[in-house]
């Protein structure tokens, strides 16, 4: 199926109903006054997206708008995610104390802008369609970072991350420029002829391909490309943090598999991908996910302030998720989509603490949840640990049963050094996990600590997350199916 623009639109129903939300929350926001009839707006408009996207599954794969996007179940499942993404932060956001002191129309139209822009990340099937809905992703999320106007460290934050964006973009653009030069083509098909006719020179493609990562993986924010992330983090509103530290991370997980499946790899016999010969790329992605891991978890066991904790885990959860690339076959890239799918859940929800206890603190430091047990707060207490101990990959919770598909991925294509540093890193980060569990349980609070509280819609959408996060440890299987 390869069809044009006036075709295609039958099966651009998900992105038309996002863009009529977007359309709709700017007409909306000159009329009505109480702004949060927005924030349930967008969140409707997400749903409906949600649903036309499911109904597009099972669908013959194909072009859509002359080569320049592709649909399938892999485009599918990275839309969902995103949405999912969105929806949850919109619901987040309606709860949380620094949205409600801004412009919220303009905060959900952007917000809905970024997630559009991750649908063209996952379904673009042309470099010119990709760096477009890269930079589309980015230049809201530097908005969305430095959102709060009189908060100097929001805007520091978004300074820091335009600066390291548009130097990120300029060099991925330049490697892209490579490429075009060296295949004479965008497309990302006609690509992975021209270099396996093996006519190119394999330094220059071998730094192409670094130049192109850079802009990658400053989405995905690993080592190397991971400085802006601690500040941002810190400086950006929570539930923009909590978008970009699973949004934006999914979306970039999806442009780097679409480039390197298929553009320059080909599906060989038995599932695995053969890749370029003469460019030696999985071994540079293996020492990048041990590299990245490992920096990430070392860097957070000093960390003091809870949100910079959780962008050093982002960045270590980062380089698990890159072990299901360096296999280079079908188990490594459904394990990468599953685990993307339980980190979305169990992160958000550890952010989602993070904006209870700031609503009623104002505070985001470690030491600021001490006693949190018993000041009132039991409950995100408790979820707080199944969230950190998921994410250092406890069982019988959802990152136990996540890192185990990667674990046995890797394992069974015989890279026992990523595997040995992998679980080794889980050990690391169970330390500091435990640190903050520890604060909130076993010590005594200060009386001038105040008691936190929660709001029914907190309340709703934390019991969401926690029961889907010990739900995945336990009952897995309908999720794994899904990824088929």
């Amino acid at each position: 199926m390869d069809l044009g623009n006036l075709e295609s639109l039958k099966f651009f129903y998900p992105e038309i109903v996002l863009s009529g939300t977007i359309l709709l929350l700017i007409l909306f926001d000159l009329f009505i006054r109480n702004k949060r009839w927005l924030g349930l707006m967008a969140f409707l408009g997400c749903i409906l997206s949600l649903v036309t996207t499911f109904q597009l599954y099972g669908m013959s794969p194909g072009w859509l708008f002359h080569h320049m996007i592709i649909l399938d179940n892999f485009s599918l499942f990275f839309k969902v995610v995103s949405l999912l993404a969105a929806l949850l932060v919109v619901w987040m956001s309606l709860g949380c104390r620094e949205i409600r002191e801004i412009h919220q129309g303009e905060y959900y139209t952007i917000l809905l802008t970024s997630a559009l822009g991750m649908f063209f990340m996952a379904s673009s099937s042309n470099l010119l369609m990709a760096y477009l809905s890269l930079e589309l992703v980015s230049i809201t999320s530097y908005i969305l970072t430095g959102f709060l106007p009189h908060n100097r460290r929001s805007t520091e934050a978004a300074l820091k991350y335009l600066i390291y964006g548009g130097v990120a973009s300029g060099t991925m653009i330049y490697g892209m420029s490579w490429i075009f030069g060296m295949t004479g083509s965008l497309d990302y098909a006609r690509i992975s002829e021209a270099l396996f006719q093996g006519q190119t020179n394999h330094l220059a493609l071998f730094m192409a391909f670094i130049f192109i990562l850079a802009g990658f993986g400053y989405k995905i924010v690993f080592v190397p490309f991971h400085m802006w992330s601690p500040d941002v983090y810190q400086g950006a509103p929570t539930p923009i943090t909590a978008f970009l530290s699973v949004g934006s991370n999914a979306a970039g997980t999806a442009i780097l598999m679409r480039f390197f499946f298929p553009a320059v790899s080909r599906l060989g016999e038995g599932g695995d991908w053969l890749f370029i010969s003469g460019v030696e790329w999985p071994h540079f992605l293996l020492m990048v996910s041990m590299v990245t891991m490992t920096l990430g978890n070392l860097c957070a066991l000093n960390q003091q302030n809870l949100k910079r904790l959780l962008a050093y885990s982002g960045i270590a959860h980062a380089g698990y998720i890159l072990m299901g690339l360096v296999v280079l076959n079908n188990d490594g890239l459904k394990a990468m989509l599953f685990y993307i799918v339980v980190y979305l859940i169990m992160n958000l929800g550890a952010f989602l603490v993070v904006v209870i206890v700031a609503n009623e603190t104002g505070k985001e430091e470690i030491g600021d949840y001490r006693g949190l047990a018993w000041r009132g707060a039991a409950i995100p207490a408790v979820c707080m640990a199944i969230f950190l101990f998921s994410l250092t990959g406890l069982p019988p919770l959802a990152g136990f049963v996540g890192k185990f598909f990667l674990f046995a991925a890797v394992i069974k294509q015989g890279f026992y050094l990523l595997a040995v540093v992998g679980i080794i890193n889980s050990v690391i980060s169970l330390y500091y996990y435990a640190g903050v569990v520890k604060t909130m349980f076993l010590d005594f609070p200060e009386p001038t600590d105040p008691q936190v509280t929660m709001t029914a819609n907190t309340s709703a959408l934390l019991g969401v997350l926690s029961t889907l996060t010990v739900l995945f440890g336990i009952y897995w299987g309908p999720l794994v199916h899904s990824l088929h």
